[in-house]
């Protein structure tokens, strides 16, 4: 046997290239087999997809089947990124949180990209139809709702669900990387070729072009559409809540007619024939936010310090039914009935740097999940200032807040997002903005935030492991000391509770503004009122479906609640809101 092996050595050496040629032909053979029991690997997913357990939902018969395939790491991920895409969208994050695999990184191979087509296909049909590639123009927007950005993870579905969540019949995504919602598709189609840029978080994808929109018609804004008649018991019960109407408009109320209707409400149309979509579609068409219905009349306009929306009138005055729909109501010359379009209010979008360096420093505190993102987006709309950080956040910079890579101390901005709460740290600011949120609620943010990003959500796998128990051990005690060490330390405190700014924006955001030192006109916060969501609201389209929080945790959160209760009432300012006590 050995000098079989000399003479095998002595061939070699004498010849090399015959050793590399049997080196290639040996490592080629390898690969072959592999990619074969890939392709076994990858049918034997789809066929145990579409056939989950008899008696279990798909959706918990998915997971424990896949994690039983004898497959290698990079199949058995595949499958698993596979199955929860359609319930958490394109990313999925493993335990770490660190970004395992996404929807369409499957590899290569004809029988990858149809796999691949088939679940896009199954996504399109449950969320949405692709319309086609149309044509935009920076200023004259095909699609002019709501619209945000994101360089790095714009997907398909992460644009139609947040398009979806706000009630827009239409989805367009473009430049790879930017997401637009609306009503309406105000543009002309064109070739599909021109629709040629893969979405920033998606290979495989397309996400519009360069001033081209892919377009998709939202089939679950299409079917929650409701039309007023149908919500007004629900707006009797609950006034201060806004009712979406047929995806396209969103009801604000009854409202006596303005002292000076001209200047009030500049645009007027008589329509003989009257519905709400009438009305709805010329004001859009105009490009302004509200649109009120007047009887026969249909006026157009912005929410002004002439007709600020603030007080609402029974909306019995405004029954009058609309002569073109008998279940609508179309209000009457007296009392008009409003509705706020999907139009941009860009009154307030304008922001930059302070013109000079601010000689104090003001803190946006909050404990993580409080709402400070929505905080200082509300903050920059009402003043023009952009907002700091005592961190960098990249996502939070791609979103527009340009102070993010100022340093803390540049005195560029109008004030700093923090969360710290050591005395050093607090010392450090001349004043602060003291923003507080119901535990909670304020725990299952950060942690949706920590686990699915700012507008995402943690997945079941986390909130029923190990970390979320471990959370709340360690995040609780710091909501109540965050609270107290500010009030403690903190110089010139502004307390705000994030359930009081989202019921009275109006009023609340004031106060915050007047602790910066800026004057603001009102016409400049009531067109916040009309912004007032932004790009950071989660979607409500996958809430989780049941408590939390155990018994053990309620008994400590609620402890740490009556102390910070007593604090705040110690300094003779209001306490915690009731509904921090729902268990």
């Amino acid at each position: 046997m050995a000098k079989l092996w000399f003479k095998f050595q002595r061939y070699f050496r004498r010849k090399p290239v015959r050793f590399f040629t049997f080196l290639v032909l040996y490592l080629t053979a390898g690969s072959l087999v592999f990619l074969h029991s890939g392709f076994v690997g990858q049918l034997a997913v789809s066929q145990n997809q579409a056939n989950p357990a008899a008696g279990v939902p798909a959706e918990v018969a998915e997971l424990p089947f896949l994690g039983d395939l004898h497959l290698g790491r990079g199949f058995r991920d595949m499958g698993e990124a596979t199955s929860i895409a359609r319930r958490y969208g394109p990313w999925f994050k493993g335990k770490d949180g660190n970004e395992r695999t996404k929807l369409g990184d499957y590899g290569g191979g004809a029988w990858s990209r149809a796999l691949k087509g088939r679940v896009v296909r199954e996504k399109e049909e449950e969320r949405a139809k692709y319309i086609g590639c149309y044509l935009d123009d920076t200023q004259s927007r095909a699609l002019r709702g709501v619209s945000f950005f994101d360089y790095k993870k714009m997907t398909i579905f992460r644009c139609q669900d947040n398009c979806a969540e706000r009630g827009y019949l239409y989805a367009g995504l473009e430049f790879g990387a930017e997401c637009y919602c609306g009503h309406k598709i105000q543009a002309t189609n064109v070739s599909e070729a021109e629709c040629d840029m893969e979405c920033k978080g998606e290979r495989g994808s397309v996400c519009g072009g360069a001033n081209r929109l892919s377009v998709y018609r939202l089939q679950l804004a299409q079917e929650s559409a409701r039309r007023y008649e149908e919500t007004k018991a629900q707006e009797v019960k609950t006034p201060a809540r806004d009712t979406q109407l047929n995806g396209s408009a969103v009801f604000r109320g009854c409202f006596h007619k303005p002292n000076n209707l001209s200047l009030a409400l500049p645009v007027t149309a008589a329509m003989l024939n009257m519905s709400v979509d009438k009305c709805v579609d010329l004001c859009t068409e105009k490009e302004y936010p509200l649109a009120a219905l007047a009887g026969t009349a249909c006026h157009c306009g912005f929410p002004t310090t002439r007709f600020p929306l603030h007080e609402r009138e029974d909306e019995q005055l405004c029954a009058q039914k609309c002569s073109a729909e008998e279940f609508e109501s179309c209000g009457t010359p007296t009392y008009f009935i409003v509705y706020q379009t999907q139009v941009q209010d860009n009154r307030c979008m304008d922001r930059r740097f302070l013109p000079a360096k601010s000689k104090q420093l003001i803190a946006l505190a909050s404990f993580p999940g409080a709402g400070n993102t929505w905080a200082r987006h509300l903050i920059e709309l009402a003043t023009g200032f952009y907002t700091g950080s005592y961190y960098f956040d990249g996502s939070l910079y791609n979103k527009g807040f340009k102070g993010e890579r100022d340093h803390w101390r540049s005195g560029r901005t109008i004030c700093i997002k923090t969360h710290e709460s050591g005395q050093k740290e607090i010392e450090a600011f001349d004043a602060a903005i003291l923003l507080i949120r119901n535990p909670y609620k304020a725990l299952m943010a950060e942690f949706n935030r920590k686990y699915g990003g700012h507008i995402g959500f943690a997945a079941h796998a986390h909130w029923k492991g190990k970390e979320w128990p471990e959370f709340v051990r360690n995040y609780a005690p710091w909501w109540a000391t965050h609270t107290l060490d500010w009030l403690k330390f903190g110089k010139k405190v502004l307390v705000v509770h994030f359930e009081d700014l989202k019921q009275d924006l109006f009023v609340q955001l004031g106060r915050m503004v007047g602790l910066l030192g800026v004057t603001v006109r009102e016409d400049r916060l009531l067109c916040v009122e009309s912004q007032k969501d932004g790009n950071f609201k989660r979607s409500g389209l996958r809430k989780l479906e049941y408590d939390p929080y155990t018994a053990d945790m309620q008994k400590t959160i609620s402890a740490y609640i009556k102390m910070v209760d007593a604090a705040l009432k110690g300094r003779n300012l209001t306490g915690v809101p009731d509904d921090y006590y729902p268990r």
